[in-house]
């Protein structure tokens, strides 16, 4: 009997990436990682890369017409993944300039396929292709063509019994490349300005054989490296659907700790419902919400506040710093700038889990 192949997916690393990917990495895949300077790329190329690397299974990163590695590694080594251990001992980097200096695009080709059968490695990157393809163009005919090369170079990858990442600034659609037909995944990263504020997204245009979540996911660089904030499904005790319309709904009912006015409600607010209480300025909605939240605290249930104004430190109510204070009630202040509504939901979740 016929039994379907399983690939084994591999883990990023990288927060919130699995979970966009549909769980994880595709083991063995040819994947490209495409977007406009600066949208992090080569960060995301390299926590995975720190993330999977062992000795057992070690990692090649080949460097082409972009930044030499020393001055590369000066920079991501800031990172918080970044492992210096790791360094020489289950990551090996190539520099290609030299190599891509001849204008000989086969014997690159050659030098790429030596490094790869030396060092057997279980996961290879190429960073970055886009200035390759720059380069080729201004090559004579009697060279391997433009074409030909990144075709070739995407059929190695895509051979090789290993995990493999081509790295480059974005592909015009207009004119899409056959090396995008080989890869089995295609991650495409974008960033603009909003007013004051960096906003920068992920997309997952391909991943063969899995299902991935759709849209575009906000994502941050921090000193610890890339964090993704996929767009937010809510389980029920870890469960096995999400939660729609009614499923919470219950008969019981929540005290709201202000006098009289869970007789005014029909004997309090109904578990699993939202509340909108709106209001000018100093009318007491603030007041309101922390007399629910110690009424929670009162009978042992924990509660979270989202802050958007002000810090409850800064507030009035004493009674709401010192609950926070005491660990019995979770905070999230969201005063940034750069204001992204996927992050805000994400922390929401984590924090009431």
């Amino acid at each position: 009997m016929n039994s379907k192949v399983t690939i084994n997916r591999l883990h990023t690393g990288v927060p919130g990436l699995d979970a966009i990917l549909g769980g994880g990495l595709p083991e063995l895949s040819f994947n490209l990682i495409v977007g406009p300077p600066g949208s992090g790329k080569t960060t995301l190329a390299h926590q995975i890369m720190f993330a999977l690397a062992t000795r057992e299974q070690p990692a090649l990163f080949f460097t082409v017409l972009g930044e030499p590695p020393l001055k590369m590694l000066r920079y991501q080594q800031q990172f918080s993944f970044f492992d210096f251990d790791k360094v020489n001992e289950s990551i090996r980097f190539v520099n290609l300039s030299d190599d891509f200096a001849t204008g000989n695009f086969e014997q690159v080709l050659e030098r790429i396929a030596q490094e790869v059968e030396a060092y057997s490695p279980a996961l290879v990157i190429v960073d970055s292709f886009r200035p390759v393809m720059l380069e080729a163009q201004h090559q004579s005919k009697g060279v391997l063509s433009l074409q030909l090369f990144i075709q070739q170079l995407g059929t190695q990858l895509s051979g090789w019994q290993a995990t493999t990442f081509l790295v480059g600034e974005f592909l015009s659609k207009s004119d899409p490349h056959p090396v995008l037909t080989v890869a089995d995944g295609l991650l495409s990263l974008d960033q603009s300005v909003y007013r004051n504020s960096m906003v920068r997204k992920m997309q997952v245009l391909k991943m063969r054989g899995q299902e991935t979540l759709p849209g575009m996911h906000t994502f941050r660089i921090t000193s610890t490296g890339i964090e993704i904030f996929p767009a937010a499904v809510i389980l029920v005790d870890a469960g096995d659907a999400p939660v729609t319309s009614g499923v919470l709904r219950s008969n019981k009912r929540l005290t709201m700790g202000v006098p009289r006015l869970d007789e005014m409600l029909g004997g309090g607010l109904p578990s699993g419902y939202s509340l909108l209480v709106a209001g000018p300025s100093g009318s007491g909605k603030t007041i309101l919400a922390t007399a629910f939240l110690a009424e929670g605290v009162r009978l042992g249930e924990a509660g979270v506040i989202v802050a958007f104004e002000q810090t409850p430190s800064q507030s009035w109510i004493r009674t709401l710093d010192d609950m926070i204070r005491a660990g019995q009630i979770g905070l999230i202040n969201n005063r940034s700038l750069d204001l992204s509504i996927d992050e805000i939901v994400q922390r929401l979740i984590n924090l009431i889990q």
